[in-house]
């Protein structure tokens, strides 16, 4: 009640202004437009000053809000196509899991723009442009990949790289990894496949500069990485004798290519067995046995295996009759090893002492029916004019190897 009490009495009093202000001679307002001439009272001018305010501010809200009711529209519009893109992508990406290349890439390509991962989206569809044969397209939609986020260099450039590994086109993998690693010289994806790429180039010599790198990042399990790191190395050693072998051929003979590569070796190459076996085989395959059976002496000595023994008999050392002393002072630790009896009957064969060669033999054999035995003693006994017993040998060699069933046989 107050209130409109209050109310009145305001509306009495501006009532009352009004009219003594109205019954007050202000003058007039004149207005000049080229030609044009308008008087009026100053009150009306006032007015209509009013009228044509309140109409610019009528059309401005107005304005603002047709802006505003079109904002909203537009942003309706683009939540609508934002849950169709969402649609189309999973669409895609359960049509690629399907194997429905085309259909996965139309509907991953189509709905791109307006996916909230749009890389997603052209990767995607690159994988399935791929699988659908179109390398023109792989390339294209990888491009648009990179495009379309910022940053996404080293994602699309390893992608790139699997695509190409993927569809044999091994050059372009190993530029593409080359200039991804300037970029991430550590990066533990890129070095894997660039792993993969030079063991597939068979680049032995690149694969031994990167093999530190990926022992140091702990990147391959160790049996893997070992195995790995000794038929790199296994790999060199040959192209190095291969290049001994072509100097011998242009007269220029010399053993430096191999015996320098052994030295570049990492020390745990050059004491692994199947290295040491592949260094000695070679050196004997090129015509310097001293040096080969000098080696697996020093070897022998501190570690023992069977295949080097083997290789160890094979050779013919600077002094052959050193050599069978050697080998039989080992025979005291170790007197029932087949495969030294059987270096040390080749030992005593080259030292043409026949029948401890035969011995030698006869005692390998009881302990193991090798093959390679059997075909020494059986050799030795035909020149030792004993062919019964050699062909005897030969016949349970050739029954042994020929994978025949055990069946009952009439007695001689």
């Amino acid at each position: 009640m107050i209130r409109l009490l209050l109310i009145i009495l305001l509306a009495l009093l501006i009532g009352a202004g009004l009219s003594l202000g109205l019954q007050y001679d202000l003058g007039y307002i004149r207005i000049s437009l080229g030609n044009y001439l308008v008087e009026t009272n100053f009150w009306i001018g006032l007015l209509a000053l009013i009228l044509v305010v309140g109409a610019i501010l009528l059309i401005v809200g107005l304005i603002r809000r047709f802006a505003r009711g079109a904002s909203v529209m537009s942003k309706w519009l683009a939540r609508g196509n934002e849950r169709r893109a969402r649609r189309r992508t999973t669409q895609g990406l359960l049509a690629l899991a399907e194997g429905n290349w085309p259909r996965a890439r139309k509907l991953l390509e189509a709905s791109a723009n307006n996916a909230d991962t749009p890389l997603i989206n052209y990767l995607a569809a690159a994988q399935a442009a791929f699988e659908s044969g179109q390398p023109d397209a792989v390339d294209e939609l990888l491009r648009k990949a990179y495009d379309s986020t910022r940053g996404s260099d080293m994602a699309v450039g390893i992608t790139q790289a699997q695509l190409q590994l993927a569809g044999n086109r091994l050059e372009q993998a190993l530029a593409t990894l080359i200039r991804l690693r300037k970029r991430a010289p550590h990066h533990p994806f890129v070095l894997k496949l660039l792993k993969n790429t030079y063991v597939r180039l068979e680049d032995w010599k690149e694969l031994a500069r990167l093999l530190p790198e990926l022992r140091k990042r702990d990147l391959i399990p160790k049996d893997e990485l070992d195995q790995l790191e000794r038929t790199t190395w296994q790999n060199l050693l040959l192209r190095a004798a291969e290049d001994c072998r072509r100097q011998s051929d242009s007269g220029n003979a010399s053993l430096e290519p191999l015996t320098k590569l052994w030295d570049e070796l990492p020390g745990s190459v050059r004491r692994d067995e199947h290295s040491i076996r592949e260094y000695a085989r070679l050196l004997a395959a090129l015509g310097d046995e001293a040096q080969a059976e000098t080696l697996l002496r020093k070897v022998l000595r501190n570690h023992w295996s069977d295949e080097l023994i083997n290789l160890y008999g094979r050779l013919k050392g600077l002094k052959p009759d050193e050599q069978l002393l050697i080998a039989e002072r080992w025979l005291q630790d170790r007197p029932n090893n087949a495969e030294l009896l059987l270096a040390l009957g080749r030992l005593s064969l080259r030292n043409e002492l026949w029948g401890k060669a035969r011995e030698y033999f006869d005692t390998s054999l009881r302990l193991r029916r090798s093959r390679e035995t059997m075909a020494e003693l059986s050799r030795l006994n035909a020149h030792m004019g004993e062919d019964e017993t050699s062909m005897k040998l030969l016949m349970q060699g050739l029954v042994r190897d020929s994978g025949l069933p055990d069946l009952p046989m009439p007695k001689a």
